[in-house]
């Protein structure tokens, strides 16, 4: 069952943006986009920080020392990795407020959206493996980890689409590229729940290794969208949105909790 589980859990973030950039408009999914960054932000902060760290230093198999040295080093990793391009976030899209210029959406989706399909599939597959090593860790774990992990795939996902359809690419391409990338989560955690699952010692580690990736996109990626001078309205609604994220994380984090 974990395995289904895991597959289930990979295949939804994807599908369910699919589904949301198939039944909406590129205006409409434009606003969406923005208030579905806040709530990614907030749900991806406070999974990380309530409930995925504590249950790796809850392990009591490895120093604290070690794990901060992991959190560390899995902050530079991800930092490296976005650095060659290899590990995506894409939330912009013209007319985003972020003064792009104007052909930046044709330059961001390369030739044919190859980059994004590529940087979006990495991205994507390292999703997957954290996804196996949370179920494999604890079930209650994993679906919070899921959880997380749909709640940012969503607004990354329609954000790649939106960067397809103004590249030029026809609504229906746009949306096959989107589910190819999503289905390397699923190849993430299959591989993950064989490759993980015999070195059930690594499981701290592989926890503190999925948090420094929820806390990097927050605080890298995430946050400085919203950093921008808005109106009193826009930035009340980021605020509100981004408190309902780590409402929900912190809800998830307790019901998890709760003895059985």
């Amino acid at each position: 069952m974990t395995l289904f589980y895991i597959v289930l859990a990979t295949f939804a973030g994807g599908l369910l943006s699919v589904l949301v950039a198939a039944s909406l408009t590129v205006s409409v999914l434009t606003h969406l986009v923005k208030s579905l960054v806040s709530l990614s932000a907030g749900i991806l902060l406070g999974t990380s920080l309530l409930h995925v760290l504590p249950e790796a230093f809850e392990s009591h198999t490895a120093s604290p020392q070690a794990l901060f040295a992991v959190l560390l080093g899995g902050l530079m990793f991800f930092w490296l990795l976005e650095k060659v391009e290899l590990y995506r976030h894409m939330h912009h899209h013209e007319g985003d407020g972020h003064h792009h210029h104007h052909d930046f959406d044709a330059e961001q989706a390369g030739r044919g959206g190859l980059s994004v399909l590529v940087g979006d599939s990495i991205h994507n597959f390292c999703d997957g493996i954290i996804i196996a090593a949370a179920f494999l860790a604890d079930e209650r774990l994993g679906w919070a980890t899921a959880l997380a992990i749909v709640a940012h795939e969503i607004p990354q996902e329609v954000g790649d689409f939106i960067v397809l359809i103004n590249a030029g690419l026809s609504r229906r391409k746009a949306l096959l590229f989107n589910a190819i990338s999503g289905l390397a989560a699923v190849l993430g955690g299959v591989v993950g729940y064989y490759v993980v699952g015999g070195f059930a010692e690594l499981m701290p580690y592989l926890l503190v290794v999925a948090a420094s990736s929820f806390v990097y996109i927050s605080v890298a990626d995430l946050l400085p969208q919203l950093q921008r001078r808005l109106p009193w309205r826009e930035t009340a609604a980021q605020v509100l949105w981004l408190a309902v994220g780590l409402g929900v994380a912190y809800t998830v984090s307790h019901l998890l909790h709760e003895p059985h």
